[in-house]
């Protein structure tokens, strides 16, 4: 899900190709039999029936992704490796939940410090924590905390992930954020990120334009506000465009005669496009 300056990538398109080659192995892993039983039966009532049946991953769906390798868990059985910890036993009961992956011992303070340094976030570059189900409170706790510790990230992507605040986060160095299909409704909302060239917004729910003159001052080049209700606003990308003067592309579409102000085009009579 992310990769390291060390080089250490946990990557869940990766987690998935090296998982897919094992299923061959997966009676041969340490899995219990009960639970192999249960999954085949699973399968097979779904294949028999034809009735929708509870996927395989919604057994793991409390797992945070340093738990998956002891619970002998497929990168095929998950939608995305979870980056946050799940709810308490006395929360599972509150809901009407029983854990139903089983709680292994307490941890050591060695295993404690080695769990820490697989979660190097701080030395992070590339980081993709899309599609991550931050439906509750808890889990939205753990998340914040993972972005404010990216302090070196480049290259950042939070799809899907149901967020509508980021404003306490800072990016000092993100040159490239991805937070498309949230639940933003203000540029205000966004993280301080000075460095930023390339920002999606995409499918959100912005309906003013009011803010965005806050990133003006930095030396963004693209941006994306496709399947937001401030794309319907008159003179929409003219207005984008005299507020943030390093833009060049706005989704998906280079910076066009029409979008530039009535003073700037009575400064370029003549000018001609060639498409």
């Amino acid at each position: 899900m992310s990769e390291s300056s060390s080089g250490v990538n946990i990557s869940s398109e990766i987690y998935s190709k090296s998982s897919s080659s094992d299923d061959s192995n997966l009676c041969n892993t340490n899995t219990d039999v009960s639970f192999l039983a249960s999954y085949k039966g699973v399968l097979q009532e779904g294949c028999d029936s034809g009735i929708a049946s509870p996927l395989p991953c919604d057994t793991f769906k409390y797992l945070s992704w340093h738990k998956l390798k002891e619970h002998d868990v497929q990168g095929t059985q998950l939608r995305c490796p979870r980056v946050r910890e799940g709810p308490s036993d006395e929360d599972l009961f509150l809901r009407g939940e029983e854990p139903t992956v089983k709680r292994k011992r307490k941890l050591t303070e060695q295993e404690i410090w080695q769990k820490r340094l697989q979660e190097n976030w701080e030395n992070c570059l590339n980081v993709n924590l899309s599609f991550q189900d931050l439906g509750d409170p808890y889990q939205q706790k753990n998340f914040y905390g993972i972005l404010r510790r990216l302090i070196r990230v480049e290259r950042l992507w939070l799809v899907d992930n149901s967020l509508t605040d980021l404003s306490a986060i800072r990016l000092p160095r993100c040159r490239e954020l991805n937070i498309s299909k949230n639940h933003f409704t203000s540029f205000k909302q966004l993280p301080k990120m000075p460095q930023i060239q390339h920002l999606s917004l995409a499918e959100n729910n912005i309906e003013s334009l009011n803010g965005i003159f806050d990133l003006s001052c930095t030396n963004l080049e693209s941006l994306v506000l496709k399947t937001n209700p401030c794309e319907f606003q008159e003179n929409y990308r003219a207005q984008v465009f005299s507020s943030l003067p390093n833009l060049k592309i706005l989704d998906g579409i280079p910076k066009l005669p029409e979008d530039w102000s009535p003073m700037q085009r009575r400064s370029f009579p003549n000018m001609c496009t060639i498409l």
